[in-house]
């Protein structure tokens, strides 16, 4: 599909919404084009950049006014959904699509956005063994992908026509679900439209903020997966993480966060038995014990239901060597009710990732 083609389905989309009465005031659609490159953030990739990749960024985005009390502590953010095609011009690497969930945030008048999504892509031509050994960067059709966006835009131009520009990072990887998983970053500079769907005049809804004050919090997480070391073809394990964490909370956004994690990750095991076997220079015994323990302290930023955890940890009980002493994890927090939560994280080393983990939880 050219995007000539999208762009009139684009606009085709909104003009029925704009069809549908006072609710279809809420909604924005956008199209971008991007053109840029390949960051060599790992000299294992660097047979893979020799062209310049190009796409297409499509959004969705329910726009906010302060109807919940937390849109306003982060200045009326939009909440939608987008669509990113990328093609690397490189037959190795393939081309991707992803769908994402995203947010846009807005400073200096509302000028500029600011745009966070994450979400699923589908890479069409991973590493294959025999058909694509070159590509080290995706070893899955499956890839987690993030994508931020910096954009100076003016809507109501023309009607509801407007224009966007600015700077785009897309970021695709399994994060050792299937091996090889080097990854790749790309930045690029987009421009595009946007259609705003009803009226230019916007009435946002302001409140007094009251001031948050909570005790202490006690946190009980247990997260799983399946992920496989670098070795290719060594298979994929399950791992289970214990965790357990108390938390303050600082204000109506933040909370700080003190806890200790409990590793079983059975990758190791394969790990300590095949360097014990082919690498005895090494000195790993085969009965080391794969069990890691790590401290760590966070931060857990609270938007709606949602909340995005920062973590930064250190290994106390660390019997196999493996990538370094210090980790960090990122992701995504959903309360439901006060107390419960479902979490989506990333667990690495630096820029090495290890797993993606899928966690439930009490905050007591």
């Amino acid at each position: 599909m050219s995007p000539r083609v999208l762009l009139i389905s684009l606009f085709s989309i909104g003009w029925c919404f704009s069809q549908e009465g006072g609710v279809a005031k809420k909604y924005t659609l956008d199209a971008n084009a991007f053109y840029g490159s390949i960051l060599l953030h790992n000299t294992d990739i660097s047979h893979l950049i020799s062209e310049h990749p190009s796409g297409i960024i499509l959004g969705y985005s329910r726009k906010t006014f302060g109807e919940e009390e937390w849109q306003q502590w982060y200045n009326y953010p939009d909440s939608g959904a987008s669509f990113v095609y990328q093609d690397t011009h490189n037959p190795t690497l393939g081309k991707t699509f992803g769908l994402y969930a995203h947010y846009n945030f807005y400073f200096f008048k509302r000028n500029l956005q600011f745009r966070i999504g994450q979400g699923i892509s589908f890479a069409t031509n991973p590493y294959d063994r025999t058909e694509n050994f070159r590509n080290n960067a995706y070893g899955s059709r499956l890839l987690s992908s993030t994508y931020l966006t910096l954009n100076y835009r003016r809507e109501y131009i023309l009607d509801g026509l407007g224009l966007k520009a600015g700077i785009t990072v897309v970021h695709y990887s399994n994060a050792n679900v299937r091996a090889p998983n080097t990854s790749t970053n790309t930045l690029a500079f987009n421009a595009g439209l946007i259609y705003s769907i009803g009226d230019e005049a916007n009435e946002y809804i302001t409140r007094e903020k009251p001031k948050v004050k909570e005790p202490l919090r006690y946190n009980l997480v247990f997260r799983s997966g399946i992920n496989e070391s670098d070795n290719i073809g060594a298979g994929q394990f399950p791992f289970y993480i214990v965790s357990a964490y108390t938390d303050k909370r600082l204000g109506r956004k933040s909370a700080l966060q003190l806890g200790t994690d409990i590793f079983f990750s059975n990758f190791l095991k394969e790990l300590i038995r095949y360097q014990s076997i082919s690498f005895p220079e090494n000195n790993v015994s085969a009965d080391t014990d794969f069990k890691r323990v790590g401290l760590f302290l966070g931060h857990e930023l609270f938007i709606n239901k949602l909340s995005v955890i920062t973590q930064l940890g250190y290994y106390v009980y660390y019997p196999f060597d493996f990538e370094g002493r210090v980790y960090n994890r990122i992701g995504l927090k959903r309360y439901f009710g006060k107390k419960w939560f479902g979490a989506i994280t990333l667990k690495s080393h630096a820029a090495a990732a290890e797993a993606v983990e899928f966690g439930v939880g009490v905050r007591l």
